[in-house]
């Protein structure tokens, strides 16, 4: 059983995939969009319309969705092969699949979010797939993050009646210029933000990868979270300048902040996904400085490596008993040779090295922002963040292909895995190839670029600099001082994201919690309750003994009273009747 589900949903994908990739070539030659509209009930003067919208970039990424897909589910026929639910783990895989499909299809807020939706319901199930205490934290975190978006998109829809429709594609350029229509933009942003992981909602990306290594190749690097820099890609025409700028700065901070921690981290898949939040950053930033066409491009490359990266990671962590301690590897390039070379292919793409397909999105990305014209700060931080790149891989290399190996005398490590490596080599074709392509297919007109020498060659020397520190912070020896341990509480604020999963866990849980407490126990208990309603008790309470006291049975007081009483009406008849008479 476990063979026929996941052989034929490996057939069906990648025959998907490749009639998806023709249809893009041809739409994409052709220069020809196609809008499908199916009206499903109206509401209000509000016609709910199911819209399909195909074009070459929705074309290519179902495609490229389709194509990783298929050699994730092929690659999971091995990995998963002790488990009893299987039927149910591709099922799911198939479901989110679906779900990406709806997203990148839809004009439509509405289908929007019921793609968004089923990819936040799909990604939970298979982040607490593993069940354990850890899984159902690191879903919770993934679930509530992203509930935040999908609220913000709620919203939006809820802005968009003022239209009488959600096809936001026929009404983007007149939103443009609406000043009360810029909230939309405002909360897509924030949608995109919190499903790309950006700051500060970073926090769910690493704790994400308690799922299953297929999900964390399929999921967490090469479709979910570019689901944010996808919509963001279609909604480009409707975002300010002052968004742009706000966009470019968190997304700058973000890979900065992501290739900084994951130069600290030791566990083998945190590394990878702090690497997939670079890129996003990468991806985000050069949106947001307008060119669109080069984050898709990156987009669909990183996609690529980075998945192969993960399903290697896979491979290692399968053969070593599920550890994923890079300080336990070492030597490994002679214990799987194969898997070590389509690593290190991978990782070498991910650096930009000349000619893989990483090269050809990044370095270009370098460029145009050397030739636009921006302040130093920008500038800088692209730089560095590719050299934390550089830096992280190789120190990833240096810790898991050089030296001793680290882990048990006895073990049982080789490349049995026949159908993993299939799965894998399926996918590094595209990754040494795949740039070149997609190079001449998206930009049949190349960009001019006219730099000087030393900021043409500024990316290729970042880039050596990076390998040198990453070699140096990684280097250990008995008479070697380790640079991370010398800093032990910078280390330790790096690598732990600038304590932002601190605040996303604690900061919503626990400490609201104890100024709950607080505040019951000095408000509603204290001051309230001495001021308030002990204390209106304790005054009617004195009141009316006092009167009790007047009036309980005691007929002498009474009638002294009433004497006292009448007395006092005597003598203000007999002061009126005086004055009269004089």
């Amino acid at each position: 059983m476990i063979l026929s589900i996941c052989v034929i949903y490996f057939g069906l994908f990648l025959i998907f995939s490749v009639m998806m990739f023709l249809f893009s070539l041809m739409f994409m030659i052709m220069d020809y969009s196609l809008i499908l509209e199916l009206n499903m009930l109206t509401i209000n003067s509000c016609p709910i319309v199911m819209t399909i919208f195909l074009d070459w970039m929705s074309l290519l990424f179902m495609s490229f969705v389709l194509f990783i897909s298929s050699m994730v589910v092929l690659y999971s026929k091995e990995y998963m092969e002790g488990d009893l639910n299987i039927n149910r783990f591709i099922m799911l895989v198939s479901m989110f699949v679906l779900s990406m499909m709806l997203l990148i299809i839809s004009p439509n807020l509405i289908s929007i979010l019921l793609g968004w939706d089923g990819l936040g319901l799909v990604s939970y199930c298979l982040v607490i797939y593993y069940q354990n205490v850890k899984s159902y934290n690191a879903g919770m975190i993934t679930a509530l993050t992203n509930r935040i978006g999908d609220v913000a998109l709620l919203m939006s829809i809820a802005w968009m009646m003022n239209y009488g429709s959600w096809n936001y594609v026929f009404y983007i350029d007149l939103m443009k210029n609406d000043l009360s229509m810029q909230i939309v933009s405002y909360l897509v942003v924030l949608a995109a933000l919190t499903k790309s992981a950006q700051i500060p909602f970073s926090s769910w990306l690493p704790a994400a990868m308690a799922a299953p290594t297929p999900v964390s190749s399929l999921v967490h690097s090469s479709t979910l979270v570019t689901a944010g820099v996808y919509l963001l890609i279609r909604f480009n025409v409707l975002l300010s300048n002052n968004l742009m700028m706000i966009l470019l700065f968190i997304g700058s901070m973000t890979m900065f902040m992501a290739g900084l921690g994951a130069n600290f981290e030791f566990d083998l898949k945190k590394i990878i996904a702090l690497s997939t939040l670079s890129q996003l950053g990468l991806m985000m930033s050069i949106l947001a400085l307008g060119e669109l066409n080069l984050a898709f491009f990156h987009l669909l490359t990183h996609a690529l490596f980075k998945a192969t990266l993960f399903m290697c990671a896979g491979c290692i962590i399968h053969n070593l008993n599920d550890c994923q301690d890079i300080r336990f590897m070492g030597s490994l390039v002679i214990h799987m040779p194969l898997t070590c070379c389509f690593f290190n292919i991978s990782n070498l793409s991910l650096c930009g090295l000349p000619f893989l397909s990483g090269f050809y999105s990044k370095d270009l990305i370098l460029e145009v922002l050397s030739m636009n014209y921006l302040n130093i700060y920008i500038y800088l931080i692209f730089f560095i963040s590719t050299g934390l790149t550089v830096s992280y891989t190789s120190r990833l290399l240096y810790y898991s292909m050089m030296g001793d190996f680290n882990y048990l005398s006895l073990n049982s490590i080789n490349e049995k895995g026949y159908i993993m490596l299939k799965g894998m080599s399926g996918l590094i074709f595209f990754v040494i190839m795949g740039g070149s392509m997609l190079m001449w297919l998206i930009f049949p007109t190349p960009y001019f670029i006219c730099l000087p020498f030393y900021m043409k060659t500024m990316a290729l020397m970042v880039t050596g600099l990076g390998v040198w520190i990453g070699y140096e912070f990684s280097k250990f020896s008995l008479n070697y001082s380790l640079k991370s341990l010398n800093q032990l509480k910078l280390s330790l604020f790096f690598s732990s994201m600038w304590n932002m999963p601190i605040m996303s866990t604690f900061g919503v849980n626990y400490y609201p919690i104890y100024l709950g407490k607080l505040v019951y126990k000095n408000m509603d208990q204290g001051w309230f309750e001495y001021l308030g309603s002990q204390n209106l008790f304790n005054s009617m309470k004195n009141s009316s003994l006092f009167l009790q006291f007047i009036f309980n049975n005691n007929l002498k007081i009474y009638l002294i009273l009433l004497v006292m009483w009448i007395m006092y009406l005597f003598f203000i008849l007999y002061y009126l009747n005086s004055l009269h008479s004089a």
